[in-house]
């Protein structure tokens, strides 16, 4: 019987942990793609680039502009080349633009 306990209790508790986990990363990614709709949305339509369209956010145009990590797109936002906005720490805190860095990444 103690068995029994043991092993539904670790079932229980297992399942509580997986489906927190689980709900964890789809609000990290609701929060990135808020925070990019907020700040980059204007110039970054669907993942494009209105003023340059050689430098898309899309992977392809990311990787030939040697932008392919999280790290890449966030050093690229706090110094950008011509025509881009500069987000500094006040703009966009080091938590948002890595939820922006991973949106970025896991949706275009």
């Amino acid at each position: 019987m103690k068995k029994l306990l043991f092993v539904c209790s670790f079932v229980v508790i297992s399942g509580v942990i997986a489906s927190g986990a689980l709900a964890a990363e789809p609000a990290a990614k609701h929060a990135g793609e808020a925070k990019f709709k907020e700040q980059c949305a204007v110039c970054h339509p669907d993942g494009g680039n209105i003023i340059n369209p050689k430098k898309t956010l899309l992977k392809k145009d990311r990787a030939a502009n040697n932008i392919k990590t999280e790290a890449d797109i966030i050093k690229t936002m706090r110094n950008p080349g011509p025509g881009m906005n500069k987000f500094d720490e006040k703009t966009i805190s080091d938590k948002d633009a890595r939820a922006i860095a991973n949106y970025i990444l896991k949706t275009f």
